[in-house]
């Protein structure tokens, strides 16, 4: 059976409308039939990082898309909320409303012009942090850090949780005094007569959290800073590659001397 499609309503119904139509148990689709909420999340994400790559790119048109994209997968669970009778769409829109506004006290309240971008973010850590202690006031700071998280996200949700409550270093030196002092320990553990591969692991992930740290305390978005760092060693390695054609031989057939060469030469161009 043929389905029409809503033309007659705002773009946010109509999407709604055709979320719905799909969803029918009797003319929908077989495949978003048989989605439920943890089926889709991958999809979630993989749109999420679809959105970042082309703001990275710099192109409107491939941000829109992508943009509808994300949008369409919070369609998708607000029918599935409706249909178990949990929530819509209205309600999430409804939520989030109320969210924003009781975290902006500066803007939707009287009495808080002048204040800093530094001074906006405690405050709104300060209402977070009020907020999870009513909904359980013995909850571990870090009750509701998704467990599930990139482990670069989360090293910073949790150092932010700490900061949150006062367990944070005012000044960055001593932040890159831990670092230094990581670095020490994990060449501690190279240079141990028996490698213990585990303790040596652990070392690397405390190097890792402390790297992070100073990220944040440089205010630099260590995500961010990796995937530049990425894309940089891609277009130098890029350029490696384009040295070994012109030499007329296959990369494996050059000695790490003589790529290290062509390595430096990239950097230089």
């Amino acid at each position: 059976m043929q389905v029409s499609v809503p033309t007659d309503s705002s773009p946010l119904q109509r999407l709604l409308q055709i979320m719905a139509a799909l969803r029918d148990p009797e003319s929908g689709c077989p495949w978003d039939l048989k989605q439920d909420f943890a089926s889709i999340v991958p999809h979630t994400i993989e749109e999420a990082y679809e959105v970042a790559d082309a703001i990275a790119r710099g192109e409107p048109q491939a941000i829109q898309d992508e943009l509808g994209d994300l949008l369409f997968q919070v369609v998708f669970y607000a029918q599935l909320g409706r249909e178990q009778g949990w929530f819509g769409f209205d309600d999430i829109a409804a939520g989030v409303g109320d969210k924003l506004i009781r975290r902006h006290p500066h803007v939707f309240a009287a009495g808080s012009d002048g204040m800093t971008a530094d001074a906006v973010k405690e405050q709104w850590e300060a209402i977070k942090r009020d907020e999870r202690a009513e909904k359980d006031a013995s909850a571990s700071v870090f009750a509701d850090v998704p467990a599930n998280l990139p482990a670069l996200l989360q090293a910073v949700k949790i150092q932010k949780r700490c900061r949150s409550v006062g367990f944070d270093w005012n000044d960055i030196r001593p932040v890159l005094d831990k670092v230094r002092e990581e670095v020490d320990e994990v060449q501690a553990e190279l240079d141990a007569a028996q490698l213990d591969e585990d303790k040596l692991a652990e070392e690397i992930g405390d190097l890792l959290f402390s790297v992070v740290n100073l990220a944040r305390h440089a205010k630099v978005n260590p995500e961010s800073a990796l995937r530049a760092a990425n894309q940089k060693f891609i277009h130098r390695f890029n350029a490696v590659e384009r040295q070994a054609e012109a030499a007329q031989r296959p990369l494996a057939d050059f000695s790490l001397v003589e790529l290290e060469t062509f390595w430096q030469l990239a950097k230089q161009s």
